[in-house]
């Protein structure tokens, strides 16, 4: 029994102290070289976009209120990261026009497929789940801007 309680406090301990370790949050809004600069899109799958896209594909990210407790933060930053790494809609017009064309010609077959927006990102954040016709919208406006 006092052996269970020294390991209750002892973690207890461990988990109050990570969160002093915070990681650096994604909330810069230089928006200079965003897509939108670059290629036109309609207001429409602009909006589309940001919601369902640009929390991990952008230089800012609108955190959920679980994200100032860790270890769910260093997740969450691990994700981001990762995610503009891929695609940053915010650097888009810094690419050169062939990574454009490739991230463009990325983001159709990742949407075609169902793999974006990710399912563990829609459970939580419900307005990013687009129905069949918006999702055809984005890949008409994907397809319109790789004609050109």
């Amino acid at each position: 029994m006092k052996k269970g309680k020294l390991i209750a406090g002892a973690l207890l301990l461990i988990f109050a102290g990570i969160q002093l370790f915070r990681p650096v949050k994604n909330q810069g809004n230089d928006q200079t070289a965003d897509i939108s600069k670059v290629i036109s899109i309609p207001d429409s799958i602009h909006t589309l976009l940001q919601q369902a896209c640009y929390d991990c594909h952008s230089n800012y990210t609108n955190y959920p209120w679980y994200a100032e407790i860790q270890p769910v933060a260093w997740w969450l930053d691990n994700h981001v990261q990762e995610g503009k790494r891929e695609l940053n809609f915010h650097e888009y017009g810094k690419y050169t026009p062939k990574r454009q064309a490739h991230k463009l010609k990325e983001m159709k077959e990742q949407i075609a497929e169902g793999e974006m927006p990710l399912s563990s990102y829609t459970l939580i954040h419900r307005e990013a789940i687009w129905t069949p016709a918006q999702q055809q919208a984005v890949i008409a406006w994907i397809d319109s801007a790789m004609a050109k």
